[in-house]
């Protein structure tokens, strides 16, 4: 059995803004957190590095029948991936596909209005943005992310987890401007396996983390 990485998301963020320090104390940077597991980390790597936190919501599309399966994903700004080699192997129906992306969309809106309230989304246009999760499985998640966070005009994209399957983190490294990744390992099984404790973030406590970043003054930084 593997020996886990970390203790928890919160030492993993501490242990990745290590890796980030080139980035600590400028003006135009954010950290966005992808929910719900991506935010204890992007709030630790956003204290370390004096940056504004925001979340930026992306849902996975999961395959009808086998949810954890992703066959894409969607993001705030409107940005779809699709992994159509899969979906056509599956041979997963136009209306099944356009089914499960309504459900996910709704769910998108919900989280969106739901963990921000009424605080504004930061403006990304010009700034670097640091794109934080928790892990790197199949990398569809945060391809999405990346894909929107480009719509919407950061100058440059850093994409930064704690831990990464290295293939998908190979591909994202074609994407992205820069990947920071504390580890990725050989034999790479799941994002779990590597925190002693990865119990589910809650809708709590991604609201509590934003609200205590917002308050710091970095997070009134728009």
């Amino acid at each position: 059995m593997r020996e886990p990485l970390f203790r928890n998301r919160a030492q993993a963020g501490q242990a990745l803004a290590g890796h980030l320090r080139a980035y600590a104390g400028r003006r135009d940077v954010i950290v966005l957190a992808l929910p719900r597991g991506g935010v204890p980390v992007g709030f630790e790597v956003a204290r370390a590095l004096g940056a504004p936190l925001d979340v930026f919501v992306v849902r996975k599309l999961g395959v009808p029948g086998y949810s954890e399966l992703a066959m894409g994903a969607i993001a705030t700004g409107g940005a779809r991936v699709l992994s159509r080699d899969l979906i056509a192997r599956l041979g997963i129906s136009r209306d099944a596909l356009d089914a499960v992306i309504a459900r996910e969309s709704a769910e998108l809106a919900r989280r969106e209005a739901s963990y921000r309230g009424d605080r504004p989304p930061h403006a990304l246009s010009g700034r670097t943005v640091v794109v934080v999760d928790d892990g790197l499985a199949t990398g569809s998640t945060m391809r999405a992310a990346v894909e929107a966070v480009r719509k919407l005009g950061a100058a440059r994209i850093v994409v930064a987890v704690p831990v990464a399957a290295p293939e998908s983190l190979g591909r994202l490294a074609e994407e992205a401007d820069e990947c920071v990744c504390v580890e990725a390992p050989a034999g790479f099984a799941a994002v779990g396996e590597f925190y002693a404790d990865f119990e589910a973030t809650s809708d709590d406590e991604v609201r509590a983390l934003l609200a205590a970043a917002a308050e710091s003054p970095a997070g009134s930084r728009v």
